[in-house]
């Protein structure tokens, strides 16, 4: 029967009643309740679900085991960025619930031993303890990954600097400037860091690879990477540099007067000064700027020697340059020494005239001399000059002509008389070269016309009776000589080289007729008479 279906006798004792299967729900709560709701709580915050053992609340444990199992899962291993705020705040959430839930249950729920509650409160606070310290090991361990991720980056920028200093500047550049901004960041940004302190010793290192080239000498290769850097300075604290900022400047000087002096003359340089102007520029009052003026007036004076050598006319185009080059200097002390080159410039035209003559190059010298003969008028070789540029341009459609320059003075003796009629209808122009050199040109004949062919023309040119022929008389020495005809416009000539007979002797007069053909094709070929006649002068023996 039930405990209400008993009954009970006067004067018999009532059996005891068993305790409830769970706390009342109404009605005060046993005893210490407040003492207990604290425990619970602390030990529920600990993370490892305490609170749940002091009542007795086995199923409730495990959810709070899950979620630190969960979070200690995420968190490691320690990331440089530290946890993730979603898995942080959901694990407090779960602790705080956890707390209030211990604290309800517990407030509620009788524990025996009146010095358990007492107990329980002091190893939760105890126990709050590894929770706190957890998260101090944590950042501390966090703080670690930050400094290995720092000397990662530090690292990896060294080795790029290693790398690039074995290629050019132009193909490290980019690698260079990379290196830098980590440089930067670390040193500006993470200052306090292991990597940050290292910073201006790498900086050293970086200086030290960017400037190889100066440091092995090699001047003009330098003058970039010395370039660089100077500006770097202006995109990094100057502090982390020290004594870096300003140390570019001397060994940039040096590179660029090294290397613009080792180019003077040479062509590449042209009117812009190269190296030379950009020290002028760049560092006015430094000590290698002071040197330009000496070395442009040595170069000058070395290659107005050599135009005497061997080679003229390498010496002269490069006293061509040193004069461009020169006068483009931004120093007025320096731009004025470029007019030390004329006078070299003048005899090195005539010198490298004379020697395209002798190496059979009678185009080049035909130019190289006219315009010689052009420029300088008054000098005292225009005369010679000319000669030799008729004989080159002779030559250069009759070899024979140039197998020797053409004598420099006018031999004494007799002269003979070469008599040269035009039965052309277009004017002639006559060089000739020999014992003497010299150019003539007749007129256009008005009433002659074309030949047919070469054999009516060899018969019938300058016989017309009644006509008068225009001609030249020229008086010559004796000798061997070579002749061009250029007709009309120059732009076709014939050469009479006269193989047979082109000696002209002492006691005859000399006749020649040129004419013109008429070509299958209705084009006038120039031809002379051939052979040139001759007879007995009035004065011969």
């Amino acid at each position: 029967m039930s405990w209400d279906d008993q009954v009970f006798r006067p004067g018999s004792v009532p059996p005891v009643p068993p305790p409830p299967s769970r706390p009342p729900t109404v009605g005060p709560p046993p005893p210490g309740a407040t003492l207990r709701a604290v425990a619970a709580g602390l030990l529920n915050l600990t993370g490892l679900g305490l609170g749940y053992v002091l009542t007795g609340r086995w199923f409730r444990v495990v959810p709070c085991w899950v979620a630190t199992g969960v979070l200690l899962l995420v968190a490691f291993p320690t990331d440089p960025d530290g946890v993730a705020t979603g898995p942080v705040v959901g694990y407090v959430l779960v602790l705080v619930a956890a707390a209030v839930d211990g604290a309800r249950i517990a407030r509620r729920t009788a524990v025996g031993g009146s010095w358990r509650p007492v107990v329980a409160a002091g190893v939760g606070l105890v126990l709050l303890a590894a929770p706190a310290g957890g998260v101090v090991l944590y950042g501390s361990a966090q703080d670690e990954a930050v400094e290995q991720m720092l000397l990662d980056r530090l690292g990896e920028s060294d080795r790029t600097v290693r790398a690039a200093s074995g290629r050019t500047f132009d193909a490290a550049r980019a690698d260079y400037r990379s290196a830098l901004a980590v440089y930067r960041d670390l040193g500006e940004q993470h200052a306090g860091s292991r990597a940050g302190k290292l910073v201006p010793e790498r900086l050293n290192a970086y200086y030290e690879a960017v400037a190889a080239p100066y440091r092995q000498g090699r001047h003009c290769e330098a003058v970039a990477p010395l370039t660089y850097l100077r500006t770097v300075p202006d995109s990094i604290d100057p502090k982390l540099l020290g004594d870096l900022a300003g140390w570019p400047d001397g060994p940039l000087a040096t590179s660029l007067y090294a290397c613009g002096a080792s180019k003077l003359g040479d062509s590449t340089v042209g009117s812009s000064g190269g190296e030379l102007a950009e020290l002028l520029r760049t560092f006015p009052g430094s000590a290698q700027a002071g040197k330009v003026g000496p070395a442009v007036s040595k170069k000058i004076a070395e290659q107005a020697r050599a135009v005497s050598g061997s080679s003229p006319c390498p010496a002269t185009e490069t006293l061509r340059g040193l004069r461009a080059s020169v006068a483009s200097m931004p120093e007025e002390s320096v731009s004025a020494r470029a007019g030390e080159a004329d006078r070299g410039i003048r005899n090195g035209m005539y010198a490298c005239g004379v020697d395209q003559f002798k190496n059979k190059q009678f185009t080049e010298a035909r130019k190289t001399l006219t315009e010689f003969a052009t420029t300088y008028e008054k000098d005292r070789r225009g005369a010679r000059a000319r000669d030799i540029a008729i004989a080159a341009e002779i030559a250069d459609d009759r070899p024979a002509a140039g197998k020797r320059l053409p004598p420099a003075g006018r031999p004494g003796g007799s002269r003979m008389e070469l008599v040269i009629s035009n039965d052309a209808p277009s004017g002639v122009e006559i060089l000739y070269t020999g014992p003497v050199t010299g150019r003539v040109t007749l007129k256009a004949c008005g009433s002659c016309k074309r030949y047919g062919t070469e054999v009516s023309g060899s018969v019938l040119a300058c016989k017309a009776g009644g006509r008068s022929y225009p001609k030249v008389r020229l008086q010559l020495p004796a000798g061997e000589y070579h002749f061009l005809y250029k007709h009309g416009t120059g732009a076709s000539a014939n050469v009479d080289s006269y193989s047979s007979g082109s000696r002209v002797k002492p006691g005859y007069t000399y006749t020649s007729c040129t004419y013109v053909v008429e070509s299958a094709y209705g084009l006038g070929l120039p031809s002379p008479s051939d052979p040139i006649t001759f007879s007995p002068a009035s004065s011969s023996q």
